[in-house]
């Protein structure tokens, strides 16, 4: 799994970099996006794709993050592990990877955005997603910590609705002219790598 997504995260990060025919894809998605907005003219659908992509913000991806973190420290040292406080750190490695590998490449690829507007000076660009990648990651590595504490029907439930959940923010920047479609593959692809890393960390400690 993580091979194949880092193919895959490669293949879109060269396309985006020599401007490849594969970005076709974002304009065709564009278009259609745009298509279905104009026959559906819903101001109410307009508005709660907004409020999918703000779901991708630190605040709440962040807190959340540690509360499910502070929430599983909790439950294993009731249930008297040895290593209670390691969903902790873990957390606060996740949160701190988010900016590290975002940053440098939106910086780098300064991918220009869904509106076609110029990047300002200083400006980051919009290849990867920060959105995407902080709510798959957020969402997913509390989920994943707090899931460890959980009898397995509820931890698959748990797991559901959080890639429910990222999906639904993803579509939401999509839906919104806020990121194109690429971008945000490319940080389900990254954030699926993070997660894989941190769960097999998890995992022998």
């Amino acid at each position: 799994m993580p091979l194949t997504l880092l193919v895959v995260l490669t293949a879109i990060s060269w396309q985006v970099a020599v401007h490849g025919p594969l970005l076709g894809l974002d304009t065709a998605v564009q278009r259609a996006v745009h298509t279905l907005h104009h026959r559906l003219h819903s101001s109410a659908l307009d508005r709660f794709g907004v409020l999918l992509a703000d779901l991708g913000s630190s605040v709440p991806a962040i807190p959340v993050l540690f509360g499910a973190a502070g929430l599983a420290a909790w439950r294993q040292w009731r249930g008297g592990m040895r290593r209670w406080w390691l969903p902790l750190p873990t957390a606060a490695l996740a949160a701190v990877l988010i900016p590290a590998l975002v940053v440098p490449a939106k910086s780098w690829f300064a991918r220009p955005g869904p509106l076609g507007l110029p990047l300002a000076s200083g400006q980051w660009g919009w290849y990867p997603s920060g959105h995407t990648a902080t709510s798959a990651i957020a969402y997913g590595v509390g989920a994943l910590l707090l899931g460890r504490t959980m009898a397995a029907a509820a931890r698959r439930w748990l797991h559901a609705g959080t890639a429910l959940l990222c999906l639904g923010v993803g579509a939401g920047l999509v839906w919104s002219d806020f990121h194109w479609l690429l971008d945000v593959t490319a940080s389900w692809c990254l954030a699926g790598m993070v997660l894989w890393g941190l769960d097999r960390w998890v995992r022998r400690r």
